[in-house]
C-alpha cells in the first residue's frame, strides 16, 4: 500500500561515543517531582505521581560542545526553563517494579522542558488540558543519549541549570520526590513503555523566565551538557 502523503521523518537523537542512533516514540514527562519546585509551584511536595506528554518532533537535538537555537515561541510572554535528566527506554514493558526497571533502560540524556507557563497557568485555571503550555513546537531541546553503561553515577548526579552565566537551579538527582526506577513503575502501569520513548524524570526549584538573547546551560553529572539560546 502506497502513502497518501510523504511520511514524516523520523526522530532520532545520536548515542555519544557511537554511530547509532536512538529513535523517539513517545515523550513522557513526570510532573513536580523535586519537593522544592513543587513547593515553589504551590504544593506539599508530596503528590503521588502525574505525567503528560509532548510530541516527539517537539525535539530539538543541540550536539554536546555546541550551541543550539531556540526561536521563542508564539503566543507567550513568560517562557520558563525547566532541566531534566530524560531517561531513553530500550526494552519494552508493562507494570514494571522499580526494582526492575534498570534492565529497561537503554541511556540518558540532559534535556529542557521548556514552559509556556502564562499559557499553562490559564489552562489549570479552567480545568483545560497542558499541551498549550507544555506540548508546543521545540519544546524539548535535548542532549545526546548516553548509554546507561557509560553514564556516571545517575541516581546521585548532580545536576544544573545557568542563564547567562548565573546558577539558576541547582539539585541532586538524589532529591527526586519518585526515583527513576518509582517513575517507571508508576508510568508502566498506565501506559506500556516501548523502546523509542524518553521520561523526562522532572525539575529542580528555580525554574524562571528567560527573554530572546538569553544563554541556558544544563548539565546532569556524568552525562553531559546542553546549551541552548532563546533566539
Amino acid at each position: 500500500m502506497k502513502l497518501a502523503i510523504p511520511a514524516p521523518a523520523p526522530v532520532v537523537i545520536p548515542v555519544k561515543g557511537s554511530d547509532a542512533a536512538f529513535p523517539v516514540r513517545r515523550i513522557h514527562c513526570v510532573g513536580r517531582n523535586y519537593v522544592a519546585h513543587a513547593q515553589e509551584m504551590g504544593f506539599t511536595g508530596r503528590e503521588p505521581p502525574f505525567f503528560f506528554q509532548k510530541p516527539a518532533d517537539a525535539i530539538v537535538y543541540v550536539p554536546e560542545g555546541e550551541t543550539g537555537s531556540l526561536p521563542y515561541p508564539v503566543g507567550t510572554s513568560d517562557l520558563h526553563h525547566e532541566i531534566e535528566l530524560v531517561v531513553a527506554i530500550g526494552k519494552a514493558g508493562a507494570n514494571i517494579k522499580a526494582a526492575d526497571a534498570i534492565d529497561h533502560i537503554f541511556g540518558y540524556a540532559v534535556g529542557l522542558d521548556m514552559t509556556r507557563r502564562d499559557l499553562q497557568g490559564e489552562a489549570k485555571k479552567l480545568g483545560r488540558p497542558w499541551e498549550i503550555g507544555k506540548a508546543f513546537d521545540q519544546s524539548a531541546p535535548i542532549g545526546p543519549i548516553v548509554t546507561r553503561q557509560a553514564a556516571g553515577d545517575v541516581e546521585n548526579a548532580t545536576i544544573t541549570l545557568d542563564v547567562n552565566g548565573k546558577r539558576r537551579q541547582e539539585s541532586s538527582i538524589q532529591k527526586l520526590i519518585w526515583n527513576i526506577g518509582e517513575s517507571i513503575e508508576h508510568l508502566s502501569s498506565f501506559w506500556r513503555l516501548e523502546p523509542g520513548d524518553l521520561v523526562f524524570t522532572g525539575t529542580p526549584e528555580g525554574v524562571a523566565a528567560v527573554v530572546r538573547g538569553d544563554l541556558l546551560e544544563g548539565e546532569v553529572s556524568g552525562v553531559g551538557r546542553l546549551a541552548v539560546r532563546i533566539a
